[in-house]
């Protein structure tokens, strides 16, 4: 879908991919014990981590350097009418500090219920693995989805890299794909990467078909929304709808060497961190508008340091409160690290100094 010579711009209305609840995510959760209270998000509700849970780096070393950017958020109005802008980090699987996060910004009452009338809420993606409950995450947001509809406002999610490896994981398996380095499976990657057997137990094909509709690329208000801080999203399309509709057009191919290319391009990250930063954020912005870029993917902690350390050493890392402005102001993060006894980070847009 290019926008042709002497046309608006292209709006996409709300169909019902967008708003496709799975039938046991539409009710109440079920109550486990007596006199124990409902989880509002789907959870396992007796506290405990379900069977099978791997725990993963939650403790992952990194450098210390002390300059987090702090920065003050006020939800501002949108226009034509909207409601403020609010934007969602990498969640995987922290379902609970999650529903915390929502109900702190009052985008959520306290039974996980919609509460933010015609506010506009982004997911930035990476809703599974590492975490607890990735399915107990994708099954609340396609709820607030539709409950934020019939508000007036709505809740959308971007495709995140961990999307692209549950789908591969699910439909490839154990197939081999060429990964540039020799042969590669999804299934493999999907585990070394924190996949969980009971998100793999839970998955349905309304949740595969939920992700595989995600568009990887929005603008709003003037921030160019995407899950990956990397330049890969030009080699699919000259405009966000082309980029969009190409992403889309690889899953529904399934051919699994191209889904793997894909993963592969889209877990890319660091683009705006170096010297060169300021340029490679510029790149994206003149190809696909607005005035910055947003994006989860890469911890806080790790743009603020070093990706881990050889030696496995520990340390504390920097305090993350949150979004990390960076790249000349060019480029905000959003991922606080929650994998890393860090914060999961829901903020409204724009950012006040």
């Amino acid at each position: 879908m290019t926008q042709g010579a002497g046309q608006g711009p292209v709006v996409r209305t709300a169909t019902l991919r967008d708003f496709r609840v799975p039938p046991y995510a539409q009710q109440v959760p079920v109550q486990g014990h007596v006199d124990e209270p409902v989880h509002p998000g789907n959870a396992y509700p007796d506290g405990e981590p379900p069977e099978g849970y791997t725990p993963t780096a939650r403790d992952l070393p990194v450098i210390n350097r002390g300059d987090t950017v702090q920065v003050r958020v006020d939800p501002s109005p949108g226009p034509d009418g909207l409601g403020p802008l609010y934007v969602v980090g990498d969640v995987h699987g922290y379902l609970d500090e999650l529903l915390t996060a929502l109900q702190e910004q009052g985008l959520i009452d306290t039974e996980g219920q919609w509460a933010a009338g015609n506010t506009r809420l982004w997911f930035l993606g990476d809703f599974t693995d590492r975490g607890p409950d990735g399915i107990g995450v994708i099954d609340l947001v396609m709820r607030l989805s539709a409950e934020a509809a019939a508000a007036g406002g709505y809740c959308k999610a971007l495709m995140g890299n961990h999307e692209l490896l549950l789908i591969g994981a699910k439909r490839f398996a154990d197939t081999p794909v060429n990964s540039g380095a020799g042969t590669a499976t999804f299934q493999a990657a999907w585990l070394l990467n924190g996949g969980q057997k009971h998100d793999m137990d839970r998955l349905q094909d309304v949740h595969l078909q939920w992700m595989s509709r995600l568009d990887a690329v929005v603008e709003e208000d003037g921030h160019l929304l995407m899950h990956s801080d990397t330049t890969a999203y030009l080699e699919y399309g000259s405009t966000i709808e082309d980029v969009n509709d190409t992403v889309h057009e690889i899953l529904n191919r399934g051919d699994a060497d191209e889904c793997w290319d894909l993963f592969r391009k889209f877990t890319k990250r660091f683009a705006f961190r170096d010297e060169s930063g300021p340029e490679a954020v510029q790149e994206l912005i003149s190809t696909y508008g607005g005035r910055c870029v947003v994006h989860g993917h890469s911890p806080i902690p790790y743009l603020l340091g070093e990706v881990g350390s050889e030696d496995g050493e520990d340390g504390a890392g920097p305090a993350v409160e949150g979004p990390h402005v960076y790249a000349d102001g060019l480029a905000i993060a959003m991922d606080g690290g929650v994998t890393m006894a860090g914060k999961l980070l829901v903020v409204p847009l724009p950012l006040h100094n």
